[in-house]
């Protein structure tokens, strides 16, 4: 069989594999579009549209006004003909034919009645459980602060996404003491400060000394509930861990107010450090998982990553071997040192493609080295970064497609059979998440499953119910008639 005939067959057999997204945004009180907008001007292509000259940079808020989202729209539809070459504008095409119905361009002229057409959708609170069904995906992770009050547990686990201990931030230097003190100021997990930075309201409780600085974390670490499966940070290519101890710690805290690049360090070095044990010692089951390679532009960030960053990631992984660590990379040419560590190093695992990496061709390349290089118990193959439902799905879609190329072109060189390909794609889809990550797949019947699923322990504490019918898995949400 030719690879390309090869390819579409497997295609179809992986349109099959349950598949889990292990690190979204999805917010359970909107899970679906809820309106244009959430598709057209996802962060990713908004990206594009500046790219292609369009004068807004930045994301759009998180509870955007009807009037701010109508004047985006219209702002970015003279700019969408330049980005239908992208990937992103595909995923956007993905979404509107696949799951709208709709295979014209958007114009002044109709972009109204699609708009109408979504937001009656979104109306429907079986909607975004038919989507996960049409994709396959049994369980989504999602901050822990979009879980609200709990309405979509049957479809979620969680991740603590709260502060960003070694984190830089356009024009800052003491942005790891400001997330901790923000942290110990909200008194239990919120939503986490934007990637972008911005104007800081003054923080309750300051931290004056290294005292203080244990305390923040020990109420952190407490803070941290049993139920989540990991903790979402990033790890900046711009700071240099050092050694930091408390003469240190407390030298550069004295320097607070005139702090450069060295006081960041010392901060950045000595909070992470101590967060670690912490975590080592009270949370041993919760992953530390961490984006690397985005760093900060004035709005949004770009991918950008030193040698010695991958040498400090080596070093720290390698201090704590009670912590499992696990990588979001944003930087494609890194791929290949982050697979030597994690052959070597026990808890060390590799996840998926940051947003500056999902795009085709660096996706390509990543699961061909990954696939090469790593045991399939080392690495996960998929999560979206999505905001909804919809580009849950379309970037699920996109991901099958091209390990269905990869592992094709590996069966006809004969470095693996066809039941070994599919095998593979099982492996990083579905088992590795569960053993690395403990997500267990949702109180669902899905279409084309042969059984219902029993229901999982996550979903039994949550209190979800018995599975509802083939491709609409309605459970408590839906039955409340909350999307």
């Amino acid at each position: 069989m030719e690879t390309a005939l090869l390819s579409r067959d497997i295609e179809k057999s992986l349109a099959e594999i349950p598949v889990f997204d292990v690190h979204t945004h999805l917010d359970a009180t909107h899970l679906s579009a809820r309106g244009l907008h959430d598709i057209l001007l996802y962060h990713m292509v908004v990206s594009d549209l500046v790219s292609a000259g369009c004068p807004d940079r930045e994301r759009l808020p998180e509870q955007p006004s009807d009037e701010q989202a109508r004047s985006r729209i219209e702002r970015a539809l003279p700019f969408l003909p330049a980005i239908a070459n992208t990937s992103c504008m595909w995923g956007a095409r993905i979404i509107l034919e696949d799951l709208y119905g709709w295979r014209q361009p958007v114009t002044a002229a109709n972009w109204r009645k699609l708009d109408g057409v979504i937001r009656e959708r979104s109306r429907d609170a079986a909607w975004p459980r038919e989507i996960a069904a049409k994709a396959r995906i049994v369980r989504s992770c999602t901050e822990l602060w979009r879980r609200h009050d709990g309405r979509a547990d049957d479809l979620f686990q969680y991740s603590l996404e709260w502060g960003f201990f070694a984190r830089a931030q356009w024009g800052e230097y003491d942005t790891a003491l400001y997330e901790l003190e923000k942290a110990w100021s909200d008194g239990k997990p919120g939503a986490p400060l934007p990637v972008s930075g911005g104007r800081r309201p003054e923080a309750a409780r300051r931290i004056g000394s290294v005292k203080d600085a244990r305390d923040a974390l020990d109420a952190y670490v407490d803070a941290i509930p049993s139920t989540v499966v990991s903790t979402a940070q990033h790890i900046s290519t711009d700071i240099e861990f050092v050694a930091a101890n408390e003469r240190d710690m407390t030298a550069a805290l004295r320097r607070r107010a005139s702090a450069g690049s060295r006081e960041r360090d010392v901060y950045a070095s000595f909070i992470l450090e101590e967060f670690l044990q912490r975590l080592e010692a009270r949370k041993p089951g919760v992953v530390f998982q961490f984006s690397l390679g985005a760093e900060p532009l004035p709005a949004e960030t770009a991918s950008r990553l030193s040698q010695g960053t991958l040498a400090h990631v080596a070093r720290i992984v390698a201090r704590h071997p009670g912590v499992r660590f696990q990588c979001f990379l944003a930087s494609a040419h890194a791929n290949q040192t982050l697979c030597t560590l994690a052959r070597e190093l026990p808890n060390f695992s590799l996840c998926g493609y940051w947003w500056h990496t999902f795009f085709p061709a660096f996706i390509e390349r990543i699961m061909r080295e990954r696939l090469d290089m790593l045991s399939r118990a080392k690495q996960i193959g998929f999560f979206s970064d999505a905001y909804t439902m919809e580009w849950s799905y379309a970037k699920a879609r996109i991901v099958r497609g091209i390990l269905a190329r990869v592992l094709a072109d590996k069966v006809a060189a004969g470095q693996l059979g066809r039941k070994d390909a599919i095998d593979t794609a099982r492996a990083i889809f579905f088992d590795a998440p569960q053993q690395l990550l403990r997500m267990e797949p949702a109180v669902t019947t899905m279409s084309g499953s042969r059984t219902p699923r029993e229901p999982s322990r996550h979903a039994r504490r949550s209190g979800a119910g018995s599975p509802g019918p083939a491709a609409r898995p309605v459970t408590r949400s839906a039955r409340k008639g909350k999307a």
